[in-house]
């Protein structure tokens, strides 16, 4: 049974629930293999994803249902599974790494975890990325994908310092940087000068595969 399978059978069977959730249930790992596979269902129609209450850990998170019935759910299961042969030719980057949304997603898991309230631009909704509020404190965060070769990550880090300090009026604020974990970010972010990040007080979190944060 391969990973997408195992997911409709798993929401067929139990219904309703985030990627968190999805991933226990149906034992496919690490949880962004579940997060991809649903949001290509969704692209097929063959699976609804809204942001609510998850009916199983009882958190407000992107949740995962079938509108249409088993017979509909086949059929467009069959009709959206890629072909092999074409799936190279669908990435869009060069490198095993997780894409913009993708991020922005760990991002808002994280964050409401932690008990703030989050706004997400997803795609190429025009506004802040990454918004957080938790009583009087507000984080401002820009994500970027992994780009499609080392030229364009280059052109993301300086675009999204850029689209950071262009965003930067409220002095009470925390303001980030969001990018996958890859050397050549760690790279860049290392070059930065010292002064550069103490005087914009910006700090960058890496988004890792497996979902893991770390912020410097």
């Amino acid at each position: 049974m391969t990973n997408q399978e195992k997911i409709v059978s798993t929401l067929r069977k139990l219904g309703a629930m985030c990627d968190d959730c999805l991933s226990s249930a149906s034992m496919v790992k690490p949880r962004q293999t579940v997060n991809t596979e649903c949001r290509f269902l969704e692209q097929e129609n063959a699976l609804t994803r809204s942001k609510q209450l998850c009916p199983r850990c009882k958190l407000s998170k992107i949740t995962n249902y079938f509108e249409s019935t088993d017979k509909q759910v086949v059929e467009k299961l069959s009709a959206s599974r890629p072909d092999p042969a074409v799936v190279s030719v669908m990435k869009n980057h060069d490198v095993e790494a997780l894409s913009e949304d993708e991020i922005k997603q760990v991002l808002s898991d994280w964050l409401s975890k932690e008990g703030w309230d989050v706004k997400v631009a997803w795609g190429r909704t025009p506004g802040i990325d990454v918004e957080a509020t938790r009583g009087a404190e507000r984080w401002v965060i820009e994500a970027k994908g992994p780009g499609s070769r080392q030229p364009m990550r280059v052109n993301y880090f300086i675009g999204i310092l850029g689209e950071t300090l262009q965003r930067m009026d409220d002095p009470e604020a925390q303001y980030a940087i969001a990018l996958p974990d890859l050397q050549q970010y760690r790279r860049l972010w290392g070059r930065l000068p010292e002064l550069a990040k103490k005087r914009t007080k910006i700090s960058i979190l890496l988004v890792s595969l497996s979902d893991e944060i770390e912020q410097l």
